[in-house]
């Protein structure tokens, strides 16, 4: 039975359940470097893979679509960089908001664009061509996580930025507008969102349906807290759901509830968040190779 869920197979299959999460954790770790907590991952992720289906069936692309995807995914993270950072409102509240409102603006578009509600698939729709079996968006989403870490730890916008979310004061009284770093990394997620969108929606499958996101979006928010916000670190969170994702579908289909082999995904990463948040109140013992994070 072990053969038959772990095979060279699954490799691929955790590669397709990772890309999304990681693009959408990586926006939310630059957003919370900067000091703002986004949990409007799911919303904006949503709205791009909206705009990428309906980016690649207008304009007979799926590139096309991916750069829908990522203007749409860019155009939702501004109003919640607006409204939190400009207009001084609670980015929880605003990002719960957009993830609703998520929700119904693409249930009202799939009706009135496409004429059907649920699914829209069509055999004009152009899917992105892959690689290796992989699409590039999974290739650049691993290429982001170094770059990224680069980015932080090396460049002196990566110092700012993280001085921003760190001490505003001091980053202000030094020069720097805490705003101006806040706004470029929630749309700098909105931008990653999209991408996660368009993979989701053109890659893993070929079609949008209501909802399809599933709560990704809020895994990658988890993703964000069990890796502190580091690139690395959040990869290997997103590599806990997508492998417990694809290990699930495995299972599914040697008779396993498919209730159960969906649920198992987000218990798991329910469960990891518990532990790191027992560990961090010293209820659990830290892990022997568990990196010293510097202060910047």
């Amino acid at each position: 039975m072990l053969a038959d869920i772990i095979d060279i197979s699954l490799v691929s299959s955790v590669l397709r359940a990772l890309t999304p999460v990681l693009l959408a954790a990586l926006g939310g770790a630059l957003c919370a470097r900067a000091g703002v907590f986004n949990v409007g991952l799911e919303g904006f992720m949503l709205i791009g893979a909206f705009a990428a289906v309906a980016g690649s069936w207008f304009g007979g692309s799926a590139w096309i679509g991916v750069g829908a995807a990522v203007l749409a995914g860019a155009a939702t993270a501004a109003v919640l960089s607006v409204a939190s950072i400009r207009l001084g409102g609670g980015e929880i509240i605003v990002g719960i908001a957009l993830n609703l409102l998520a929700v119904g603006l693409t249930a009202f578009l799939l009706r009135t664009t496409f004429g059907t509600q649920g699914t829209f698939t069509d055999p004009a729709l152009q899917g992105l061509p892959t690689v290796g079996g992989q699409t590039p968006l999974t290739y650049l989403a691993w290429a982001l996580v170094p770059i990224l870490s680069l980015f932080l730890r090396r460049h002196v916008w990566g110092f700012r930025l993280q001085g921003v979310g760190e001490a505003p004061e001091a980053a202000h009284s030094l020069g720097v507008n805490p705003a101006t770093y806040r706004h470029a990394a929630v749309l700098a997620s909105g931008v990653l969102c999209g991408l996660a969108g368009a993979q989701l929606a053109l890659g893993n499958v070929v079609l949008f349906s209501q909802n399809m996101t599933a709560g990704r979006g809020w895994v990658a928010v988890v993703a964000v807290m069990l890796g502190q916000a580091a690139p690395f670190g959040v990869l290997f969170a997103s590599l806990l759901f997508a492998t417990t994702e694809a290990i699930g579908f495995r299972l599914q289909g040697l008779g396993l509830p498919s209730q159960v082999a969906s649920a198992a995904p987000y218990a798991l990463t329910l469960l990891a968040l518990v532990a790191a948040s027992l560990r961090s109140r010293g209820l659990l013992p830290a892990r022997p190779s568990e990196p010293h994070q510097e202060k910047v």
